[in-house]
């Protein structure tokens, strides 16, 4: 997608977005964040942060930085943290996930959720992750994926040419993804409702 499509949609989405995905897409959050809690002080980026509903999920004593491209869903996340005291919450910035604002190996892991059938260019968005997570580091991402066959796969092709007013990518293979960002998966499970999305554990091989 596009950078000014994506921006639309989630101007329209961003005062809503609590109520209507909240709950929706919780099950995957935890999942994701669960799978980075398991060690003390860690740094991690999240990509996507949009709203901040994940924030309050980490450790006390991680550190964690935020970004999304939405100006919109960023306010609200900033004032999650500042109403709920969220004192792990590093900062909370615009950035896109394409062109990363941080140094190589900054972070020991990094959590990219819902957002990787939104980028532009999937190899340099792989890559980016890549780059700023450390060698052995987790990559874990949770996304939409399309099926391989059945009514729902005829659905999502149909769905297609919505991409620019949904915010996603319905058509969007699993395979083709891994291909393109270079990620390597070491486990993978569906979450959400009726397992619709999945949840890739990646491990960072530099």
């Amino acid at each position: 997608m596009k950078l000014d499509d994506t921006l639309k949609v989630y101007r329209r989405y961003a005062d809503g977005y609590d109520f209507v995905f909240g709950a929706l897409f919780e099950p995957g959050r935890r999942a994701a964040v669960e799978r980075v809690n398991d060690r003390p002080r860690q740094r991690i980026l999240e990509v996507g942060v949009g709203t901040g509903l994940s924030l309050p999920l980490y450790r006390h004593d991680a550190r964690v930085v935020g970004i999304d491209v939405s100006p919109e869903m960023l306010a609200k996340a900033r004032q999650k943290v500042a109403r709920l005291g969220l004192r792990h919450v590093e900062r909370i910035d615009e950035g896109d996930a394409e062109r990363l604002a941080f140094a190589d190996d900054s972070f020991d892991a990094v959590i990219v959720l819902y957002v990787a059938s939104v980028v532009g260019d999937t190899a340099r968005f792989g890559a980016e992750l890549r780059r700023v997570c450390k060698a052995q580091g987790h990559i874990v991402v949770v996304n939409h994926f399309s099926t391989k066959e059945g009514p729902i796969r005829v659905i999502e092709k149909a769905m297609a040419p919505l991409a620019r007013h949904i915010g996603f990518h319905a058509d969007f293979p699993l395979d083709d993804f891994l291909a393109a960002s270079g990620l390597r998966v070491g486990a993978a499970r569906p979450v959400n409702l009726f397992g619709y999305w999945t949840l890739l554990d990646c491990v960072n091989h530099k």
